[in-house]
């Protein structure tokens, strides 16, 4: 059997339970590392039904779906051939107490950001993504904010940490440009007084193809450092039934692949997927769906190396 590269992905049979068959590793030293994927098992901050702390696990068992594929469609080549990708595993903390499950999640965000690494990270309740979103505006300044979503996340509720207030907190610590961020498949109410952010809801989004919602992405965006935030729940409960907080109307499978896609020379720094809940799933229908949107991330980074 012929020796595998280190910078391919292995057999499940050698390597199992890691996203797509990559390699584990926990020594970011390592220069040849390109992505980090990290897995936040973590769903205390979620306000109605929980179970997202099972979705890194469900991601990676769904993501073996798609390790046997080479070149991926329709990409022409493998990522695996461009990046080095490895699976950190998933963080160590204390689910009882809030501030330590916070404080991991941004020193292990500053220890991969320090070492020049991208962060690939699996939630956990979308509150996971106030701690990424501080590290990564401390490495970069305050980011761009492209968030697929089917709620704008912006409560004002400053009294208590929840999966609804951390984009508004985030806005008022400066970490996130919300004149310079999109807000993607929007279908709920928010307050409208001081709303920064270019919402494109989820009926015109729907109603347009995706040359035009990228139009519309871009000329918000520009080339700043931009970080995505993918709450499964952008997707229709159709596409994506388990999760806390289904709201019918959302965007297809299909249609935010098309997306993820044509991000491809954006000025990307970072992504998270989170509020996969497996004990609301069907057929392994959400964490699928969130896998290969994780994979398409590594290819459009990878599509944007091959072309410096």
């Amino acid at each position: 059997m012929p020796e595998i590269p280190e910078n391919k992905c292995k057999s499940s049979l050698l390597k199992p339970g890691t996203f797509v068959d990559c390699k584990l590793a926990r020594d970011f030293s390592d220069e040849s590392i390109d992505v980090v994927i990290s897995g936040i098992a973590c769903d205390q901050f979620t306000t109605e039904r929980p179970g997202a702390r099972f979705g890194p696990a469900a991601i990676r068992k769904a993501s073996s779906h798609l390790a046997w594929e080479l070149r991926r469609w329709p990409w022409d080549f493998s990522v695996f051939d461009v990046l080095r990708v490895v699976d950190s595993g998933d963080l160590n903390f204390d689910l009882s107490d809030e501030s330590q499950i916070l404080s991991h999640i941004q020193q292990h965000a500053n220890q991969l950001l320090q070492a020049d690494k991208t962060m690939l990270t699996f939630g956990g309740d979308h509150f996971i993504s106030l701690p990424l979103l501080r590290e990564h505006a401390y490495k970069f300044g305050p980011v761009s904010l492209i968030q697929f979503d089917a709620h704008t996340d912006t409560e004002r509720d400053t009294d208590q940490n929840h999966h609804g207030t951390m984009i508004f907190q985030a806005q008022n610590e400066g970490i996130i440009d919300a004149r310079r961020s999109v807000q993607i498949g929007i279908r709920t109410e928010y307050i409208r007084d001081d709303h920064q952010f270019t919402v494109l809801d989820a009926d015109w989004t729907m109603a347009q193809g995706s040359g035009d919602i990228l139009k519309a992405v871009k000329d918000v965006v520009g080339d700043y450092p931009t970080y995505v935030t993918f709450d499964i729940d952008c997707l229709d409960p159709a596409f994506a039934p388990g999760t806390g907080t289904p709201v019918v109307g959302g965007l297809s499978t299909a249609l935010a692949l098309q997306i993820m896609r044509g991000l491809t020379g954006f000025n990307l720094v970072g992504m998270d997927i989170v509020e996969v809940s497996p004990p609301y799933d069907h057929a392994d229908i959400t964490a699928l769906a969130a896998a290969t949107l994780g994979l398409e991330f590594l290819y459009v980074l990878a599509a944007k190396k091959k072309k410096i």
